[in-house]
Protein backbone atom coordinates (compact mmCIF):
# COMPACT_ATOMS: atom_id res chain seq x y z
CA UNK A 1 0.00 0.00 0.00
CA UNK A 2 1.76 3.12 -1.03
CA UNK A 3 1.04 5.79 1.64
CA UNK A 4 0.84 9.68 0.90
CA UNK A 5 1.12 11.79 4.27
CA UNK A 6 0.88 15.86 4.33
CA UNK A 7 0.00 18.75 6.92
CA UNK A 8 -1.16 22.09 6.30
CA UNK A 9 -2.77 23.70 9.02
CA UNK A 10 -3.21 27.20 10.69
CA UNK A 11 -7.26 28.23 12.53
CA UNK A 12 -8.33 31.60 10.71
CA UNK A 13 -10.19 34.10 13.18
CA UNK A 14 -11.57 36.10 10.99
CA UNK A 15 -12.17 39.09 13.37
CA UNK A 16 -7.82 39.34 13.95
CA UNK A 17 -6.00 42.23 12.74
CA UNK A 18 -3.35 40.36 11.32
CA UNK A 19 -3.16 37.99 8.18
CA UNK A 20 -1.75 35.45 7.66
CA UNK A 21 1.43 35.24 5.26
CA UNK A 22 4.36 33.25 4.42
CA UNK A 23 6.34 34.52 7.67
CA UNK A 24 3.38 33.32 9.81
CA UNK A 25 4.04 29.70 8.61
CA UNK A 26 7.90 30.11 8.67
CA UNK A 27 7.62 31.37 12.52
CA UNK A 28 5.54 28.03 12.75
CA UNK A 29 6.97 25.36 10.51
CA UNK A 30 7.42 24.42 6.82
CA UNK A 31 9.18 21.20 5.56
CA UNK A 32 9.26 20.44 1.92
CA UNK A 33 8.87 16.70 2.01
CA UNK A 34 11.31 16.56 4.97
CA UNK A 35 9.32 17.10 8.37
CA UNK A 36 9.81 13.26 9.70
CA UNK A 37 13.64 13.61 9.24
CA UNK A 38 13.16 16.33 11.93
CA UNK A 39 11.91 15.81 15.80
CA UNK A 40 8.53 15.34 16.05
CA UNK A 41 6.35 18.53 17.39
CA UNK A 42 2.99 19.24 17.61
CA UNK A 43 1.81 20.16 13.96
CA UNK A 44 4.38 17.21 12.24
CA UNK A 45 3.88 14.15 15.22
CA UNK A 46 0.94 12.42 13.56
CA UNK A 47 2.84 12.43 9.89
CA UNK A 48 6.03 10.76 12.23
CA UNK A 49 3.30 8.71 13.61
CA UNK A 50 1.93 7.83 9.82
CA UNK A 51 5.19 6.77 8.22
CA UNK A 52 6.28 4.48 11.35
CA UNK A 53 3.38 2.89 10.90
CA UNK A 54 3.26 2.08 7.21
CA UNK A 55 6.67 0.95 7.05
CA UNK A 56 6.66 -1.19 9.87
CA UNK A 57 4.28 -2.75 7.53
CA UNK A 58 6.74 -2.38 4.50
CA UNK A 59 4.88 -0.01 2.23
CA UNK A 60 6.57 2.70 1.03
CA UNK A 61 5.63 6.35 2.08
CA UNK A 62 5.97 9.52 -0.48
CA UNK A 63 6.27 12.54 2.66
CA UNK A 64 4.82 15.82 1.43
CA UNK A 65 4.62 19.81 2.77
CA UNK A 66 3.97 19.98 6.42
CA UNK A 67 3.35 24.06 7.09
CA UNK A 68 1.53 25.50 10.11
CA UNK A 69 0.98 28.90 10.90
CA UNK A 70 -0.12 30.34 14.66
CA UNK A 71 -3.54 31.80 14.17
CA UNK A 72 -4.50 34.66 12.48
CA UNK A 73 -6.60 36.33 10.12
CA UNK A 74 -7.37 35.21 6.64
CA UNK A 75 -4.19 33.28 4.70
CA UNK A 76 -3.25 35.52 1.26
CA UNK A 77 -4.33 33.83 -1.27
CA UNK A 78 -1.18 32.96 -2.95
CA UNK A 79 0.50 31.50 0.02
CA UNK A 80 -2.54 28.74 0.63
CA UNK A 81 -2.41 28.27 -3.29
CA UNK A 82 1.57 28.00 -3.53
CA UNK A 83 1.03 25.34 -0.35
CA UNK A 84 -1.79 23.53 -1.49
CA UNK A 85 -0.55 22.98 -5.32
CA UNK A 86 2.63 21.48 -3.95
CA UNK A 87 0.95 18.94 -2.18
CA UNK A 88 -0.87 18.46 -5.24
CA UNK A 89 2.12 18.37 -7.52
CA UNK A 90 4.02 15.89 -5.38
CA UNK A 91 0.66 13.21 -5.09
CA UNK A 92 0.52 13.37 -8.84
CA UNK A 93 4.06 12.54 -9.22
CA UNK A 94 3.49 9.99 -6.45
CA UNK A 95 0.44 8.13 -8.31
CA UNK A 96 -0.75 5.87 -8.33
CA UNK A 97 -1.19 5.73 -4.00
CA UNK A 98 -3.67 3.48 -2.20
CA UNK A 99 -3.98 5.84 1.24
CA UNK A 100 -3.83 9.64 1.71
CA UNK A 101 -3.24 10.83 5.12
CA UNK A 102 -3.44 14.65 6.07
CA UNK A 103 -3.14 16.80 9.46
CA UNK A 104 -5.58 19.77 9.11
CA UNK A 105 -6.68 21.93 11.50
CA UNK A 106 -10.22 22.53 9.55
CA UNK A 107 -10.83 25.91 9.93
CA UNK A 108 -8.39 27.62 7.51
CA UNK A 109 -10.16 30.30 5.21
CA UNK A 110 -7.93 31.90 2.73
CA UNK A 111 -8.58 35.34 0.49
CA UNK A 112 -11.28 33.84 -2.22
CA UNK A 113 -11.05 30.08 -0.51
CA UNK A 114 -13.59 30.28 3.08
CA UNK A 115 -12.93 26.42 2.98
CA UNK A 116 -9.12 25.14 2.39
CA UNK A 117 -9.45 22.27 4.06
CA UNK A 118 -12.36 21.12 1.39
CA UNK A 119 -11.10 22.68 -1.19
CA UNK A 120 -7.53 20.66 -1.10
CA UNK A 121 -9.26 17.23 0.03
CA UNK A 122 -11.69 17.57 -3.33
CA UNK A 123 -8.70 18.49 -5.55
CA UNK A 124 -7.09 15.46 -4.21
CA UNK A 125 -9.46 13.30 -4.95
CA UNK A 126 -9.86 14.83 -8.14
CA UNK A 127 -6.38 13.19 -8.80
CA UNK A 128 -7.31 10.01 -6.96
CA UNK A 129 -10.53 8.94 -7.21
CA UNK A 130 -9.85 5.36 -5.68
CA UNK A 131 -7.73 6.14 -3.18
CA UNK A 132 -8.68 6.00 1.09
CA UNK A 133 -8.40 9.69 1.98
CA UNK A 134 -8.37 10.69 5.57
CA UNK A 135 -7.77 13.55 7.38
CA UNK A 136 -6.96 14.08 11.16
CA UNK A 137 -8.90 17.62 12.48
CA UNK A 138 -9.04 20.14 15.32
CA UNK A 139 -12.23 20.09 16.96
CA UNK A 140 -12.83 23.59 16.62
CA UNK A 141 -13.28 23.14 12.42
CA UNK A 142 -15.92 23.58 10.06
CA UNK A 143 -16.95 20.08 9.13
CA UNK A 144 -17.94 21.57 5.55
CA UNK A 145 -19.90 19.52 2.86
CA UNK A 146 -16.78 19.20 0.35
CA UNK A 147 -15.26 18.15 3.44
CA UNK A 148 -17.48 15.09 4.09
CA UNK A 149 -18.25 14.16 0.52
CA UNK A 150 -14.47 14.19 -0.58
CA UNK A 151 -12.94 12.14 2.18
CA UNK A 152 -13.09 8.91 3.22
CA UNK A 153 -12.86 9.06 6.95
CA UNK A 154 -12.48 12.31 8.90
CA UNK A 155 -11.58 12.62 12.91
CA UNK A 156 -11.24 14.93 15.07
CA UNK A 157 -9.19 15.15 18.35
CA UNK A 158 -11.69 14.35 21.02
CA UNK A 159 -10.25 16.27 23.75
CA UNK A 160 -9.81 20.25 24.48
CA UNK A 161 -7.07 21.09 25.43
CA UNK A 162 -6.34 18.43 22.45
CA UNK A 163 -3.75 16.15 24.38
CA UNK A 164 -4.48 13.49 22.56
CA UNK A 165 -3.58 13.92 18.48
CA UNK A 166 -1.31 10.99 18.54
CA UNK A 167 -3.92 8.38 19.56
CA UNK A 168 -6.26 10.25 16.57
CA UNK A 169 -3.67 10.24 14.05
CA UNK A 170 -3.64 6.23 15.17
CA UNK A 171 -7.27 6.01 14.86
CA UNK A 172 -7.32 7.32 11.48
CA UNK A 173 -4.17 4.98 10.14
CA UNK A 174 -6.14 2.05 11.24
CA UNK A 175 -9.42 3.18 9.98
CA UNK A 176 -8.03 4.03 6.52
CA UNK A 177 -5.99 0.63 6.13
CA UNK A 178 -9.21 -1.54 6.81
CA UNK A 179 -10.69 0.09 4.43
CA UNK A 180 -7.96 0.21 1.49
CA UNK A 181 -7.46 -3.52 2.64
CA UNK A 182 -11.74 -4.29 2.11
CA UNK A 183 -12.72 -5.55 5.71
CA UNK A 184 -14.53 -2.04 5.93
CA UNK A 185 -16.44 0.54 4.05
CA UNK A 186 -16.36 3.40 5.70
CA UNK A 187 -19.57 6.26 5.78
CA UNK A 188 -19.70 9.79 7.37
CA UNK A 189 -23.10 11.57 8.41
CA UNK A 190 -23.29 14.40 10.65
CA UNK A 191 -25.40 16.28 12.57
CA UNK A 192 -25.93 20.20 13.25
CA UNK A 193 -26.29 20.91 16.83
CA UNK A 194 -26.91 24.68 16.42
CA UNK A 195 -24.50 25.54 19.09
CA UNK A 196 -21.88 27.90 19.26
CA UNK A 197 -19.89 27.87 22.65
CA UNK A 198 -16.25 26.49 24.26
CA UNK A 199 -16.11 23.24 25.52
CA UNK A 200 -13.60 22.10 27.58
CA UNK A 201 -13.39 18.18 28.41
CA UNK A 202 -10.61 17.40 31.48
CA UNK A 203 -13.77 17.31 34.06
CA UNK A 204 -17.58 17.72 34.59
CA UNK A 205 -20.31 17.60 31.94
CA UNK A 206 -18.26 17.42 29.06
CA UNK A 207 -15.74 15.46 30.48
CA UNK A 208 -18.92 12.69 30.87
CA UNK A 209 -20.36 13.59 27.23
CA UNK A 210 -16.82 12.40 25.67
CA UNK A 211 -16.64 9.30 27.76
CA UNK A 212 -20.30 8.46 26.91
CA UNK A 213 -19.46 9.14 23.09
CA UNK A 214 -16.11 6.85 23.31
CA UNK A 215 -17.97 4.17 25.20
CA UNK A 216 -20.37 4.17 21.70
CA UNK A 217 -17.57 3.76 19.56
CA UNK A 218 -17.30 -0.53 20.68
CA UNK A 219 -20.89 -0.63 19.20
CA UNK A 220 -21.67 -3.42 16.28
CA UNK A 221 -21.06 -1.40 13.35
CA UNK A 222 -19.43 1.98 14.38
CA UNK A 223 -15.71 3.05 13.27
CA UNK A 224 -15.14 6.65 14.99
CA UNK A 225 -17.17 9.02 16.32
CA UNK A 226 -16.13 13.15 16.78
CA UNK A 227 -17.52 16.31 17.98
CA UNK A 228 -16.21 19.37 15.95
CA UNK A 229 -17.05 21.81 18.65
CA UNK A 230 -16.36 24.47 15.54
CA UNK A 231 -14.51 27.80 15.93
CA UNK A 232 -16.58 30.52 17.01
CA UNK A 233 -14.13 32.94 15.57
CA UNK A 234 -14.10 32.09 11.77
CA UNK A 235 -16.87 33.46 10.07
CA UNK A 236 -18.16 30.62 8.12
CA UNK A 237 -21.37 28.97 7.17
CA UNK A 238 -21.24 26.09 8.92
CA UNK A 239 -19.24 27.63 12.34
CA UNK A 240 -20.68 25.65 15.12
CA UNK A 241 -20.89 22.28 16.52
CA UNK A 242 -21.43 18.99 14.42
CA UNK A 243 -21.72 15.39 15.70
CA UNK A 244 -20.04 13.40 13.39
CA UNK A 245 -20.44 9.61 12.83
CA UNK A 246 -18.59 6.71 10.67
CA UNK A 247 -20.10 3.59 10.33
CA UNK A 248 -18.99 0.63 8.35
CA UNK A 249 -21.48 0.42 5.34
CA UNK A 250 -24.25 1.78 7.02
CA UNK A 251 -25.61 5.59 6.26
CA UNK A 252 -28.73 5.27 8.38
CA UNK A 253 -26.56 4.07 11.73
CA UNK A 254 -24.04 7.27 10.95
CA UNK A 255 -26.90 9.61 10.83
CA UNK A 256 -29.11 7.89 13.22
CA UNK A 257 -26.11 8.11 15.98
CA UNK A 258 -24.77 11.50 14.73
CA UNK A 259 -28.41 12.74 15.33
CA UNK A 260 -28.15 10.94 18.91
CA UNK A 261 -25.11 12.69 19.76
CA UNK A 262 -25.77 16.38 18.72
CA UNK A 263 -29.63 15.91 20.64
CA UNK A 264 -27.88 14.45 23.89
CA UNK A 265 -25.29 18.05 23.54
CA UNK A 266 -28.13 19.95 23.15
CA UNK A 267 -30.34 18.50 26.46
CA UNK A 268 -27.28 19.07 28.08
CA UNK A 269 -26.16 22.13 26.54
CA UNK A 270 -26.75 24.48 29.14
CA UNK A 271 -24.93 22.42 32.29
CA UNK A 272 -21.67 22.74 29.49
CA UNK A 273 -21.95 26.34 29.48
CA UNK A 274 -19.18 28.00 31.44
CA UNK A 275 -19.36 31.47 32.49
CA UNK A 276 -16.55 33.47 32.21
CA UNK A 277 -16.25 36.51 34.61
CA UNK A 278 -15.08 40.42 33.60
CA UNK A 279 -11.22 41.62 34.84
CA UNK A 280 -12.67 43.25 37.70
CA UNK A 281 -14.71 40.27 38.74
CA UNK A 282 -11.63 37.93 38.54
CA UNK A 283 -9.79 39.89 40.27
CA UNK A 284 -12.19 40.14 43.24
CA UNK A 285 -12.54 36.59 42.80
CA UNK A 286 -9.16 36.35 43.47
CA UNK A 287 -8.68 38.59 46.17
CA UNK A 288 -10.92 36.30 48.11
CA UNK A 289 -8.42 33.11 47.94
CA UNK A 290 -6.05 32.74 50.77
CA UNK A 291 -3.49 30.75 48.80
CA UNK A 292 -1.31 30.51 45.41
CA UNK A 293 -0.93 30.17 42.60
CA UNK A 294 -4.19 31.70 41.56
CA UNK A 295 -4.43 30.83 37.68
CA UNK A 296 -5.75 33.99 35.91
CA UNK A 297 -6.92 32.88 32.02
CA UNK A 298 -6.86 36.12 30.03
CA UNK A 299 -8.83 33.96 27.34
CA UNK A 300 -9.46 36.78 25.15
CA UNK A 301 -5.87 37.61 24.07
CA UNK A 302 -4.97 33.78 23.56
CA UNK A 303 -2.43 33.34 20.12
CA UNK A 304 -4.04 30.09 19.52
CA UNK A 305 -7.00 31.29 18.50
CA UNK A 306 -5.72 34.90 16.56
CA UNK A 307 -5.04 37.07 19.05
CA UNK A 308 -2.23 39.38 18.59
CA UNK A 309 -1.23 38.17 22.31
CA UNK A 310 0.05 41.63 23.06
CA UNK A 311 -2.83 42.63 25.76
CA UNK A 312 -2.31 45.16 28.66
CA UNK A 313 -6.09 45.10 29.91
CA UNK A 314 -5.10 42.43 32.97
CA UNK A 315 -1.87 43.46 33.83
CA UNK A 316 -3.23 47.33 33.67
CA UNK A 317 -5.90 46.37 35.89
CA UNK A 318 -3.72 44.64 38.21
CA UNK A 319 -0.93 47.13 38.74
CA UNK A 320 -3.56 49.88 39.13
CA UNK A 321 -4.96 47.97 42.45
CA UNK A 322 -1.35 47.35 43.46
CA UNK A 323 -1.20 43.96 43.13
CA UNK A 324 1.87 41.90 43.41
CA UNK A 325 3.62 38.51 43.45
CA UNK A 326 2.70 38.12 39.43
CA UNK A 327 3.79 35.98 36.73
CA UNK A 328 2.69 36.42 33.46
CA UNK A 329 2.90 35.75 29.88
CA UNK A 330 3.42 35.13 26.97
CA UNK A 331 3.42 38.65 25.64
CA UNK A 332 4.35 38.33 21.95
CA UNK A 333 6.23 42.04 21.67
CA UNK A 334 9.62 41.07 19.37
CA UNK A 335 10.46 44.94 19.55
CA UNK A 336 10.99 44.72 23.46
CA UNK A 337 12.65 41.27 22.82
CA UNK A 338 15.18 43.21 20.30
CA UNK A 339 16.18 45.41 23.25
CA UNK A 340 16.52 43.09 26.04
CA UNK A 341 19.18 40.98 23.86
CA UNK A 342 20.82 43.92 23.04
CA UNK A 343 20.76 45.01 26.57
CA UNK A 344 21.80 41.90 28.25
CA UNK A 345 21.06 40.12 31.57
CA UNK A 346 21.06 41.76 33.94
CA UNK A 347 20.05 45.39 32.70
CA UNK A 348 18.14 47.09 33.53
CA UNK A 349 15.79 49.64 31.36
CA UNK A 350 12.41 51.30 30.37
CA UNK A 351 10.37 49.56 28.03
CA UNK A 352 6.80 49.76 26.16
CA UNK A 353 5.33 46.52 26.80
CA UNK A 354 2.58 45.73 24.49
CA UNK A 355 -0.75 47.09 22.90
CA UNK A 356 0.99 47.82 19.48
CA UNK A 357 -1.47 45.27 17.37
CA UNK A 358 -4.37 47.53 17.75
CA UNK A 359 -7.76 48.61 19.71
CA UNK A 360 -8.04 44.89 21.32
CA UNK A 361 -4.32 45.05 22.33
CA UNK A 362 -5.21 48.00 24.72
CA UNK A 363 -2.54 50.51 25.29
CA UNK A 364 1.24 49.88 25.85
CA UNK A 365 2.73 49.83 29.31
CA UNK A 366 5.27 52.03 30.12
CA UNK A 367 7.49 49.92 32.95
CA UNK A 368 10.91 49.78 34.33
CA UNK A 369 12.10 46.14 34.48
CA UNK A 370 15.26 44.38 34.91
CA UNK A 371 16.11 41.62 32.87
CA UNK A 372 16.39 38.38 34.65
CA UNK A 373 16.97 35.64 31.17
CA UNK A 374 17.31 35.57 28.03
CA UNK A 375 16.90 32.45 26.03
CA UNK A 376 16.76 31.26 22.45
CA UNK A 377 16.27 27.15 22.52
CA UNK A 378 13.59 27.00 24.91
CA UNK A 379 9.98 24.64 24.16
CA UNK A 380 7.03 24.18 26.12
CA UNK A 381 5.11 20.99 26.00
CA UNK A 382 1.43 21.10 24.56
CA UNK A 383 0.84 17.02 25.93
CA UNK A 384 3.84 15.10 25.06
CA UNK A 385 4.77 17.22 22.06
CA UNK A 386 7.09 20.23 22.43
CA UNK A 387 5.96 23.89 21.14
CA UNK A 388 9.09 26.33 20.32
CA UNK A 389 9.02 29.37 22.19
CA UNK A 390 11.63 31.82 19.90
CA UNK A 391 13.75 34.08 21.87
CA UNK A 392 12.14 34.35 25.15
CA UNK A 393 13.36 37.01 28.08
CA UNK A 394 12.07 37.00 31.71
CA UNK A 395 11.50 40.74 32.74
CA UNK A 396 10.88 41.47 36.64
CA UNK A 397 9.27 44.84 37.83
CA UNK A 398 10.71 45.40 41.75
CA UNK A 399 7.96 44.94 44.20
CA UNK A 400 10.51 46.60 46.77
CA UNK A 401 9.97 44.15 49.43
CA UNK A 402 12.88 42.61 49.07
CA UNK A 403 11.56 39.00 48.63
CA UNK A 404 11.74 37.86 44.97
CA UNK A 405 8.56 35.99 45.26
CA UNK A 406 6.84 39.83 45.56
CA UNK A 407 8.18 40.54 42.54
CA UNK A 408 6.29 40.87 38.97
CA UNK A 409 7.79 38.85 36.64
CA UNK A 410 6.69 39.14 32.69
CA UNK A 411 7.55 36.54 30.12
CA UNK A 412 7.80 37.89 26.67
CA UNK A 413 9.13 36.33 23.19
CA UNK A 414 9.25 37.17 19.68
CA UNK A 415 7.21 34.00 18.45
CA UNK A 416 3.69 33.76 18.62
CA UNK A 417 2.38 31.17 20.97
CA UNK A 418 -0.31 30.59 23.82
CA UNK A 419 0.69 29.63 27.15
CA UNK A 420 0.53 25.97 27.19
CA UNK A 421 2.85 24.63 30.14
CA UNK A 422 4.02 26.20 33.29
CA UNK A 423 7.88 25.40 31.89
CA UNK A 424 7.56 28.70 29.97
CA UNK A 425 7.79 30.07 33.00
CA UNK A 426 9.79 27.79 35.08
CA UNK A 427 12.59 27.18 32.83
CA UNK A 428 13.03 31.20 33.05
CA UNK A 429 14.01 30.50 36.58
CA UNK A 430 10.54 31.78 38.13
CA UNK A 431 8.77 29.72 41.04
CA UNK A 432 5.45 29.60 40.36
CA UNK A 433 4.60 28.04 43.68
CA UNK A 434 5.72 30.89 45.45
CA UNK A 435 3.41 33.31 43.17
CA UNK A 436 0.16 34.16 44.20
CA UNK A 437 -1.00 34.79 40.58
CA UNK A 438 0.08 33.16 37.29
CA UNK A 439 -1.89 35.29 34.88
CA UNK A 440 -1.49 33.18 31.39
CA UNK A 441 -2.36 33.85 28.14
CA UNK A 442 -4.77 31.17 26.41
CA UNK A 443 -8.38 30.21 26.37
CA UNK A 444 -8.59 26.73 27.53
CA UNK A 445 -5.02 24.30 26.40
CA UNK A 446 -3.06 25.67 29.54
CA UNK A 447 -5.66 23.98 31.70
CA UNK A 448 -3.53 20.42 31.14
CA UNK A 449 -0.39 21.96 32.56
CA UNK A 450 -1.24 24.45 35.06
CA UNK A 451 -4.27 22.74 36.27
CA UNK A 452 -1.92 20.20 38.61
CA UNK A 453 -0.01 23.48 40.18
CA UNK A 454 -2.96 25.98 40.94
CA UNK A 455 -4.72 26.18 44.25
CA UNK A 456 -7.63 27.84 41.92
CA UNK A 457 -8.03 28.47 38.09
CA UNK A 458 -10.40 32.17 37.02
CA UNK A 459 -11.06 32.18 33.09
CA UNK A 460 -10.99 35.91 32.16
CA UNK A 461 -13.57 37.80 29.65
CA UNK A 462 -10.88 40.63 28.98
CA UNK A 463 -11.78 42.40 26.03
CA UNK A 464 -9.51 40.90 22.83
CA UNK A 465 -10.30 39.45 19.57
CA UNK A 466 -11.39 36.09 20.82
CA UNK A 467 -14.38 37.34 23.14
CA UNK A 468 -15.98 34.46 25.19
CA UNK A 469 -19.55 36.02 24.59
CA UNK A 470 -20.33 33.73 22.16
CA UNK A 471 -23.74 35.29 21.62
CA UNK A 472 -22.11 38.64 20.58
CA UNK A 473 -19.54 37.73 17.91
CA UNK A 474 -20.17 39.85 14.66
CA UNK A 475 -20.89 37.01 11.75
CA UNK A 476 -21.46 38.22 8.46
CA UNK A 477 -21.37 34.80 6.73
CA UNK A 478 -22.92 32.42 9.33
CA UNK A 479 -26.56 32.64 10.19
CA UNK A 480 -27.44 33.74 13.74
CA UNK A 481 -29.49 30.72 14.40
CA UNK A 482 -27.58 29.32 17.10
CA UNK A 483 -27.61 28.88 20.55
CA UNK A 484 -26.86 31.28 23.11
CA UNK A 485 -27.70 33.70 20.46
CA UNK A 486 -31.36 32.65 20.08
CA UNK A 487 -32.85 30.11 22.71
CA UNK A 488 -34.44 27.80 20.31
CA UNK A 489 -32.68 27.59 17.39
CA UNK A 490 -34.51 24.47 15.83
CA UNK A 491 -37.94 26.36 16.12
Amino acid sequence: MKTFIACLATETNSFSPMPTGLAGFAEGVIHHGTATRHPAIYWTGALHLWRDLAEARGWPVVESLAAFAQPSGPTVRKVYEDFRDEILRDLTAAMPVDIVLLQLHGAMIADGYPDCEGDLIARIRQIAPEARIGATLDPHCHLTEAMLHNATALICFKEYPHVDVLERARDLFTLLVDAAEGRTNPVMRDHDCRIIMGMPTPEGPMRAWVDAMIARESEPGVLSLSLAHGFPWGDHPRTGARALAITDGDPVQAETLARELGEKLWREREAIFQQVLSIDAALDRAAGHNHGPIVLADMSDNAGGGAPSDSTFLLRAMLDRGLTSIASGIYWDPGVVRLCVDAGEGATLPVRLGGKCGPMSGDPLDLTVTIRRVATDLTQRFGSLPVNLGTIVRLTIDAGTGDPADDIDLVVNDTRTQTFHPEAFTQLGIDLGRKRHVCVKSSNHYRAGFAPIASTIIPIASPGAITPDFAAIPYQHRALNYWPKVEDPFA
